[in-house]
């Protein structure tokens, strides 16, 4: 890398696409072009000083990182190519915008070809040189189930199982648990008289979350909001603490969960389990049955779940009116929603994928999971209950947590309102973006373009982060939420836990600590992005290990995007998204009309554009760069 030069730099993290050139952004100006030569070894993501060259001919202007200040990264997961006589071996990264293989000598013997590996990288000086690395850990083998989900866990940074040290630490929890259970429970709001149920997935493991009902008169009702107390069990500065801090959340993959808290905690000492006491912290709420709440309290508590739902045995037991308390809190939530969307609650409610696997790991089935009221009654308790912790903390200025998303930007909105008359969907009145947001969202219910117009929505919206700044939640139209209900997937919420229990107990925060609590926000906002990401290549790994067990079937479909080099189409039913290439569409010379989201054909006129509905064939895909390929039919 050569020396500083005197022309001007800036400084700012680096985009890196999969064509290996680099972006470098500007405040309100056109980012800064780096062409591959110039990167000098900088990766995406990396922190960096780039000093701006002369203006090109065609105006653009281009940069030379001349320092990388700081890497994102220096591990790597991959496929070890070696040949059998050589002592060495290079890595092919998985991740496409890794624009090099990465050099090891000296490879152990135990590392063979086709083998996938994480790699650390310990030296580069050149970038007209691999970078060279070492093997830190074989995954197994290309191409096997476990080998290929564990690293999309371990390339997004999360580690798959618990050090000895941490397992001990549970281990030893669990043999005092009782002995502690015991003493603690006298010191508890006894709820175990009332009726209390879980209602979760039909293959949730851990259950953080319970409601218990009591009827106080006709017109009037008790309704607890039973959280896990992980935070009585995880004492912070613990082990198992900094682990969690570190990890962040559980990740969700198709096939299996890699969890915050070892298991011990997480399905056995916290999870509330049908037929055991169970420690909690409630949220309790004496409410009316038209909805109004006439109190809320916040207690430690002792529970004891009489039945374990899943969503649809839930709505069964509703249909039948098994559990006529369940009706009741249907109707009660029905209502609460209702007002909350005539707020300015945005209501989405966003289709959600669902891959059926073999016991191999091999994918089945894919469908989209219908939405029932028995997720909406979950989902208007959890957001109550957030709602009012957060209202409880609000005078005390950065001293929590808060689940915060900011309303969108003119620029965003007015993109997006540009869209919608590509529908024929025309806004009325831009000043109240939430109700005409939910007008849209109610023309475009079982549309054919429902689910692109809600994806480009969501893509629209700024992105929901943690803060100690309280700003509000724009898509709950709240000023005050936060991320209280569940603490045995989110750190967030164990941290809002310790809050509750201290403010409770009239224990002073200082106010020094504000630093040290936006650099919690910060840390999980990053793993968020990480953990969403490891969560939906996961998906996408499923749905084109599926498609390519379907070569040569027809299928209907949807455009959701076109670019110079080909049309993206998501298939209805598995919602798996490929590319028809322009190239092979043989018939016309296709061009791109990006104003109105379309390609068109020179001679013919045929038009596609974004949201038509079209027959597709599939042709076949690489499961590698994760991507199917597709042909009109």
């Amino acid at each position: 890398m050569r020396k500083k030069r005197k022309e001007k730099t800036i400084e700012g993290k680096i985009a890196v696409v999969s064509s290996g050139v680099g972006f470098l952004d500007r405040d309100n100006q056109e980012s800064i072009y780096i062409p591959s030569h110039l990167l000098n070894t900088a990766f995406n993501g990396d922190e960096v000083k780039v000093v701006i060259l002369p203006t090109v001919p065609d105006g653009r202007k281009e940069g030379e990182v001349i320092e990388i200040t700081k890497r994102k990264k220096i591990d790597f997961v991959g496929t070890i190519i070696k040949k059998k006589k050589d002592k060495f071996a290079f890595l092919k990264p998985d991740d496409p915008k890794v624009y090099t293989d990465i050099f090891i000598p000296n490879t152990p013997a135990k590392v063979k070809d086709n083998q996938k590996a994480l790699v650390r990288i310990k030296e580069w000086e050149s970038h007209k040189k691999s970078p060279q690395g070492e093997v830190i850990k074989i995954i197994g083998y290309k191409g096997e189930i476990d080998a290929e989900m564990e690293s999309i866990v371990i390339e997004k940074g999360f580690e798959t199982g618990f050090s000895p040290e941490v397992e001990k630490e549970a281990q030893k929890i669990k043999e005092e648990s009782q002995e502690i259970f015991k003493k603690e429970r006298e010191k508890r709001r006894d709820f175990r008289d009332r009726l209390t149920f879980t209602i979760d997935p039909e293959d949730a493991k851990d259950f953080d979350d319970a409601l218990s009902f009591k009827r106080i008169n006709d017109d009037q009702f008790e309704i607890g909001v039973h959280i896990a107390d992980v935070g009585f069990w995880v004492k912070e500065k613990s082990l198992i603490d900094k682990e969690a801090k570190k990890r962040g959340f559980s990740l969700y993959l198709v096939d299996r969960t890699i969890p915050m808290l070892p298991e011990i905690l997480s399905n056995d000492i916290c999870s509330l389990n049908p037929g055991e006491d169970k420690l909690t912290f409630s949220v309790i709420f004496k409410i009316k049955s038209n909805g109004d709440l006439e109190k809320t309290e916040f207690a430690k508590t002792i529970i004891n779940s009489d039945k374990r739902f899943s969503y649809e045995e839930a709505q069964k037991a509703i249909k039948e009116k098994d559990y006529p308390e369940l009706n009741r809190i249907l109707d009660i939530t029905k209502i609460l929603r209702k007002r909350r969307v005539s707020d300015g609650s945005l209501d989405i409610g966003q289709e959600e994928v669902f891959i059926e696997i073999d016991n191999q790991g091999r994918p089945i089935n894919i469908s989209v999971k219908k939405q029932l009221e028995t997720h909406s009654l979950i989902e208007e308790l959890m957001v109550l209950a957030n709602r009012e912790v957060a209202t409880r903390f609000s005078n005390k200025k950065n001293l929590s947590i808060y689940r915060v998303h900011e309303k969108p930007d003119r620029d965003s909105i007015k993109d997006l309102y540009q869209f919608l008359a590509k529908f024929g969907y025309r806004v009325k009145k831009e000043n109240q973006q939430s109700r005409e947001l939910n007008n849209l969202l109610r023309l475009i219910k079982d549309k054919p373009e429902e689910f692109l117009v809600k994806s480009v929505l969501i893509r629209s919206l700024p992105k929901a982060i943690y803060s100690i700044d309280n700003k509000g939640h724009f898509a709950l139209a709240l000023k005050n939420y936060t991320h209280f209900t569940s603490p045995i997937r989110r750190y967030a919420d164990l941290e809002v836990h310790r809050f509750l229990a201290k403010d409770i107990r009239n224990i002073k925060r200082s106010k020094s600590q504000s630093g040290y609590y936006r650099k919690v926000a910060h840390d999980l906002n990053l793993r968020e992005l990480e953990a969403l990401s490891a969560e939906r290549e996961s998906i996408a790994y499923k749905q084109i290990e599926y498609m390519l067990g379907k070569i040569g079937n027809n299928y209907e479909g949807i455009i959701t995007g076109v670019t110079e080099w080909g049309i993206y189409i998501a298939e209805l039913e598995t919602k798996a998204e490929g590319m028809v290439r322009l190239r092979e569409m043989k018939d016309d010379y296709y061009i791109l009309d990006k104003e109105n989201f379309a390609i068109i054909g020179s001679r013919n006129k045929k038009r596609y554009s974004l949201g038509d509905k079209v027959k597709i064939k599939v042709l076949g895909g690489d499961l590698d760069k994760k991507i199917l390929e597709y042909k009109f039919v």
